[in-house]
């Protein structure tokens, strides 16, 4: 009994000490990309963090076009974003800089994280099943740049516009904190980015047995209300900005489904075989 409980106990220890290989390694790689985009800086914050801030940023051309184009009616254009961007801590914009590089580097780094998540997880897995590595880091990585794309071109300007034309009174002027904003664009980007990984979490759910498709059907209402409400709060309102946000969170949320489907299906198969 002692004997087992000694082995555990150093099979638990070693699994720590992975754990904390992988968060420095980890970390080592987001600091060495944040270093790279730190001479990048100038374009990354001209012409992409403050890009939404445009009124001729292509997404706000895109929804006027497709407006125009399937009669919609109604101010939907953007003509003008009334509203400025001001610093009021004196190392606020020193703190940005060195957070937003760093963001920046987690998204460069996404590749390597999930190489050293494979590392981590791939002891417990057949010998089958570790052969995919490449195609869990390829997929994984695509879905999370796909997130990131998506929450900002169409999720960060359209709550930026929401925002900047929202007014509760004229006397009010809107002055935007350079953090706040700061934290939106991260929040958002970030957020789609990893909520874009729930097929591959699904999947890894279901092969644990954690979940299943039918679990998963059963609470498809409640994930649609969700994802629904969260569309609405994030774009203005109006029923093109709503939809183009709720469709490919809903179909993310059907992938995982099916994919939920395939798993417990072939697990099923493998069973029968044994």
């Amino acid at each position: 009994m002692a004997k087992k409980k000694n082995v555990n106990e150093m099979s638990f220890l070693h699994h720590l000490e992975d754990l904390r290989w992988l968060l420095v390694r980890s970390s080592v790689a987001i600091i060495l990309m944040a270093f790279v985009t730190y001479f990048f800086s100038g374009f990354i914050f001209d012409n992409i963090i403050f890009g939404p801030t445009d009124p001729n940023f292509i997404t706000y051309r895109f929804f006027c076009e497709l407006a125009q184009t399937i009669g919609i009616t109604g101010d939907i254009c953007v003509k003008e974003l009334p509203f400025i961007i001001q610093n009021t801590s004196m190392e606020g914009q020193i703190n940005t800089f060195i957070w937003t590089c760093i963001t920046a580097g987690f998204i460069l780094a996404f590749p390597y994280i999930l190489y050293e998540l494979w590392k981590f997880i791939s002891p417990a897995l057949y010998e089958k099943e570790k052969k995919n590595a490449l195609g869990f880091i390829v997929i994984s990585s695509l879905l999370f740049f796909l997130g990131v794309i998506f929450g900002y071109f169409i999720i960060v300007p359209l709550s930026i516009n929401f925002v900047a034309t929202f007014s509760v009174s004229s006397v009010v002027k809107n002055e935007f904190n350079l953090d706040s904003y700061i934290g939106m664009i991260k929040t958002s980007v970030i957020a789609a980015g990893l909520f874009f990984e729930l097929p591959v979490i699904i999947y890894f759910l279901t092969k644990l047995g954690l979940v299943g498709p039918n679990f998963l059907r059963k609470y498809r209402k409640y994930a649609i209300l969700i994802l629904l409400i969260i569309a609405a709060i994030v774009t203005p309102p109006d029923v093109v900005s709503q939809i183009t946000v709720a469709i490919p969170m809903l179909l993310i949320y059907e992938a995982s489904i099916w994919i939920s489907v395939f798993v417990e299906n072939k697990k099923m198969k493998d069973e029968q075989i044994s």
